[in-house]
């Protein structure tokens, strides 16, 4: 029976909303899916659980990424023991004097830092989690601006690993249809203005920043203004630096204690892209970064990010036995982060072993007509991303089934709004899936509690989402992208205004009723 390849996914989120305890949901739903593939037989269930978990572990890419999350908790701890997060705040606070203008920074950072999302979260979650603190920030807020902008500028920035893989994607469903002049890089370049969802996500960010907060967003905020708590009660934040490594050393300290670790791990980030994908032996930057490797490069980043912060820290006098503490008191604050990407990749083995995507496919296969193609495919690609929490495994499954698809209706025109759609609907499951790793990473770098998160930012990006499911019904008598695109922005923007206003109606109505 296909339809029960659905059934682990849709349990995982089920319950992790209902029990908000993250980690027995996952695993409860990598069990289900153990038994649906066993047949029903709840012994082997168990045994098919456990060899997922190890399959996922033991796989070269996810175990250097788990080694690479380590070693970022490690940088991380020391720029905080080192003074260096302290010093930030004191050269920031003068210049960020309002609550707006602390949250309009973590968006400007993500802006800037566009070529990977993971080195994305690590660095704006680290600029900005004590400034934003001072202001009253809540974590959920935090975190869903860091998880807004790290995957969307990483698809749309100037260069970038994902723009790598999304055109090596290209390139290879090109060559399928041996697709005569087509270059797969412009085919990428004319669609970026139909991936409706990645830019009109990005542009709520500083909507939502200067106007107001709506749905549980909102209560995040009045809880964190009015409390000071700035994570909910009975909330476990899945990092949380202060709470695992204690005070900072009380030693001098500048803010090159955070600025040099940083700017280590984007330069040797960068480099390491370009080295890995065969930078040296002569490729274009474009195809380097296509066949990089990202854990290993990223890994080599972070080593050297510790490394740094290890040096600069006894460069102030402390002790190795100190640098030996604070140095595994950063991984201890990614525990409970590590268990949970090991157990949101074995979910993807799930989906994976039991034929979720392909089920998906083949379900809605008859229903691709000219018309509803764009956004059937936007549809399909948000539900696979969201059930498997990943949007590179989402883009590898859907684009060589729907370019092909779209260059027998429409040519190479078609061709664009598909890729775009494909892309848009990938990053929208993976930006609202409690299992995909880079809403975990955003809850890691924000020190939110991660139900909290998803839950705070589902409103949010349900509002770009629904305005770019629109967009993609409008294609078949709107033809050209930026009008569209345009028309979104409008919508996005009367439709946010309006939430915004009328929340803040139902808050005075409610103060009044009780007497304020």
């Amino acid at each position: 029976m296909a339809f029960l390849s659905i059934v682990p996914p849709i349990v995982a989120v089920l319950l992790a909303i209902m029990t908000k305890r993250v980690l027995l949901s996952l695993f409860i739903s990598i069990w289900v899916g153990g038994l649906i593939a066993a047949g029903g037989n709840p012994f082997t269930a168990v045994a098919n659980t456990f060899n997922w978990m190890k399959d996922v572990m033991t796989d070269p890419w996810n175990a250097r990424f788990l080694v690479l999350t380590a070693l970022l908790g490690s940088g991380a701890a020391f720029m905080f023991k080192t003074g260096g997060s302290e010093a930030l705040i004191k050269v920031l606070e003068k210049k960020l004097t309002t609550k707006k203008r602390a949250q309009l920074l973590p968006f400007i950072l993500g802006i800037i830092i566009f070529f990977n999302d993971y080195v994305n979260s690590v660095i704006v979650g680290n600029a900005s989690k004590d400034v934003t603190a001072k202001h009253k920030v809540s974590r959920e807020k935090l975190s869903y601006i860091l998880d807004a902008t790290a995957a969307p500028m990483a698809t749309l920035g100037p260069v970038s690993d994902w723009i790598g893989f999304q055109v090596s994607l290209i390139a290879a469903a090109f060559a399928s249809l041996s697709i005569a002049g087509a270059e797969p890089y412009f085919a990428f370049l004319h669609s970026i203005p139909w991936n409706f969802y990645a830019i009109l996500c990005l542009l709520s960010v500083p909507m939502i920043i200067l106007g107001k907060d709506f749905g549980p967003m909102a209560k995040a905020e009045k809880r964190a203004q009015t409390t000071g708590k700035l994570i909910p009660e009975g909330g476990t934040p899945l990092s949380s630096v202060e709470h695992d490594l204690g005070e900072p050393f009380k030693n001098q300290s500048t803010i090159w204690n955070f600025l040099l670790p940083l700017m280590t791990l984007i330069v040797v980030s960068l480099w390491g892209l370009w080295y890995t994908g065969g930078g040296p032996d002569g490729k274009s930057l474009m195809e380097a970064l296509a066949d990089t490797d990202v854990a290993v490069a990223l890994s080599w980043a972070a080593f050297a990010m510790t490394l740094v912060g290890i040096v600069l820290a006894i460069c102030q006098g402390v002790s190795l036995k100190d640098c030996e503490e604070t140095l595994l008191g950063g991984i201890r604050t990614m525990l409970p982060a590590l268990v949970i990407i090991v157990l949101a990749w074995s979910i993807g083995t799930v989906c994976e072993q039991l034929g979720t995507a392909d089920y998906v496919v083949q379900a809605t296969e008859s229903w691709m007509t000219p018309a509803l193609l764009p956004f059937l495919i936007f549809v399909i690609g948000m539900f696979i991303s969201f059930a498997t929490g990943t949007s590179w495994g989402t883009m590898s499954i859907l684009t060589p089934i729907a370019v092909p698809l779209a260059y027998s209706i429409g040519g190479i025109e078609m061709v664009h709004i598909i890729i775009g759609s494909v892309f848009a609907g990938s990053i929208f499951g993976d930006h609202i899936s409690p299992i995909s790793d880079t809403t975990v990473m955003a809850s890691i770098f924000a020190g939110s509690d991660h139900i909290a998160h998803v839950n705070t930012q589902v409103p949010y990006a349900a509002v770009p989402a629904v305005i770019s499911g629109g967009l993609f019904l409008s294609t078949s008598f709107i033809h050209n992208g930026l009008i569209l695109l345009v028309l979104g922005i409008i919508v996005q923007f009367l439709v946010l205004r309006f939430l915004g206003k009328q929340h803040e109606k139902k808050r005075l109505r409610s103060n009044s009723e009780i007497g304020f």
